[in-house]
């Protein structure tokens, strides 16, 4: 079955359950209006279904090659990366004063659903260079911004980020790219980086990296780092491309999945390079890209698991096998098909609430400069990443489940949602990382954030009491339980806090999920009989995870690593 862009799920979400109406009312964000999303939702929708889903398939077969240095792409990726430019949308968040939309990150969000769920390895080439056009943003000099941002939101340039080497993975500290200062007030940056995706291209004029890396006087770890861009082609002060940059794509790695995605491995060699933000400071600048980056995948999470929801259900209304309750019927009427395809639509809604509400967080942050908005956008950022792709792989691994043996044939492309999908949990900070910064950086406040989402979500229960006990109540208490596991967390070591960091973040998304579930049941009495699916046949798993939460380090470490080898 074709990919159908969720128009009205996600026009539902926004209005009834992330509070979008919010940051359409702020002036900042005033031209967003119901007109204005409408109009974008339907058009980035129309894109996604009749020009970006024909090449999902065509980027599995027919992967990214390396030719004499040359990096080929997929057939037909040109002309998708040339639709997605011409409709504006790389630069639908970035500011107008050079050439951007200014539009909410939650309608970009949306819009970045929908081209994953079409083809997630196109995707992450606009999904890049969006994350580098709010750094420059932010940290760029005024020379750097106006030279780099219009082109990157034109999309004659598109972005990377540079971080890994095959010494320093997620400890970006050990990382050894030098970059040595020139009289020009230029770097010479040297080095080598792993895992960089969409390295290079043949449909673009420039391919701009952020490379963190360290100057002379650096202090060792994370600390001594600084952040430069390096363009593949050194750009002139007009905008028109001069010399080629000693920069060059060494290799592309064979992935198990995203094979239409070219990640490399770079070799700077003496390339010129231009600081970005202050000296030693790089890693705080490549921060901001990153943390976009978050939360986008957290929406390619969304994506897969919508295109994989739409599939297997569409197979499962066809396929004929057996007797049902209902006579001889599709499978779908089987037990137990509907009830990984009422899982499979109850995860994917609560991940896709989780992370708008995430995005309009971050957009009444911008808007209003509170700090309220900002420690809830810093807190909801890694549940977002982690539950959004945990769900991801989850739904494409039922969806497999669901399609039985044709799931296993490459035919049916259900396989490879579950293959493009697998390392959203990896890269932009692994799951493990992303929980781990929740119960440690995000918990600096002394909770604060956390327990104020949990009064949130308790109100909103207690508001529904009247009209729904049997999903209010449960609601409630769940929250109770994580509130008391909140503060035992405060109370713990680090190391018993990183112990059950995943545990505990599993838990808070649970319930957050429970909660937006029961948002729109308030909203929509039809979405009832789902949210209770959700309320009440997947968020009790909350208690398991709060009571592996509670054991702390020291079981873990009891457990000596010959123990494991035995």
């Amino acid at each position: 079955m074709p990919y159908r862009a969720p128009l009205t799920e996600l026009r539902f979400v926004l209005d009834h359950v992330a509070g979008f109406a919010q940051v359409a009312a702020t002036p900042r964000f005033a031209e967003a209006s119901p007109e204005t999303v409408a109009a974008v939702l339907a058009e980035a929708g129309r894109l996604s279904e009749e020009t970006l889903t024909p090449l999902n398939r065509v980027g599995d077969t027919h992967p990214a090659r390396l030719e004499n240095g040359v990096v080929r792409t997929s057939p037909g990726f040109a002309e998708g990366y040339r639709a997605i430019t011409a409709g504006g949308w790389v630069g639908m968040a970035a500011s107008p004063a050079y050439g951007g939309m200014g539009l909410p990150m939650a309608l970009t969000s949306c819009v970045n659903e929908m081209l994953g769920s079409a083809c997630l390895a196109l995707q992450m080439n606009p999904l890049m260079t969006q994350g580098q056009i709010e750094a420059l943003e932010h940290h760029a000099s005024d020379e750097i911004k106006a030279l780099y941002i219009p082109k990157l939101i034109s999309g004659d340039w598109c972005a990377t980020m540079n971080l890994t080497e095959p010494q320093a993975g997620s400890d970006v500290g050990a990382l050894r790219t030098k970059a040595e200062p020139l009289a020009d007030g230029t770097y010479a940056i040297t080095g080598q980086k792993i895992y960089i995706s969409w390295a290079d291209n043949d449909f673009t004029e420039n391919v701009c990296h952020l490379v963190l890396a360290r100057l002379p006087d650096a202090a060792e770890g994370s600390r001594g780092i600084s952040l430069f861009m390096v363009p593949k082609v050194i750009p002139n002060a007009d905008g028109t491309l001069g010399a080629r940059n000693g920069v060059k794509v060494v290799s592309l790695e064979h992935k198990l999945g995203l094979n239409g995605s070219p990640t490399a491995v770079m070799q700077y060699e003496g390339a010129k390079g231009w600081l970005v933000g202050a000296p030693h400071k790089g890693l705080a600048a490549m921060f901001t890209m990153m943390n976009n980056a978050r939360l986008g995948v957290g929406v390619q999470g969304v994506s897969i698991a919508e295109a994989a929801f739409q599939q297997a259900l569409a197979y499962a209304m066809e396929r004929k096998q057996g007797r049902t309750p209902f006579g001889q019927g599709a499978i779908i009427d089987h037990a137990d098909v509907r009830r990984m395809l009422a899982e499979m639509k109850a995860e994917t809604f609560a991940a896709r609430a989780i992370a708008l509400a995430c995005a309009v967080a971050i957009d009444m942050g911008t808007a209003t400069g509170e700090a309220g908005w900002l420690a809830r956008a810093g807190f909801l950022t890694p549940i977002a990443k982690a539950y959004g792709t945990d769900v991801g792989n989850l739904v494409a691994q039922m969806g497999v489940q669901v399609h039985g043996g044709m799931g296993f044939i490459e035919d049916t492309g259900a396989a490879q949602f579950l293959r493009d999908v697998r390392v959203t949990t990896i890269y932009e900070g692994t799951n493990g990382i992303q929980a781990m910064d929740l119960v440690g950086r995000k918990m600096m406040d002394g909770g604060e954030a956390a327990l104020r989402l949990i009064d949130e979500i308790e109100a909103g229960a207690e508001a529904a009491r009247s009209l729904w006990p049997d999903l209010a109540t449960p609601v409630w208490n769940a929250a109770e339980a994580l509130r008391e596991g909140t503060e035992l967390l405060l109370a713990q070591s680090p190391e018993d806090r990183n112990a059950g960091a995943v545990p505990y973040l599993i838990a808070f998304a649970r319930v957050l999920g429970g909660h937006f579930h029961l948002k729109a049941a308030m909203a929509e009495a039809a979405r009832a009989d789902l949210a209770r699916v959700y309320i009440r046949r997947l968020m009790p798993d909350h208690a398991a995870h709060l009571a592996q939460m509670r054991e702390g380090a020291a079981g873990l470490y009891a457990l000596p690593p010959q123990a494991l080898q035995a």
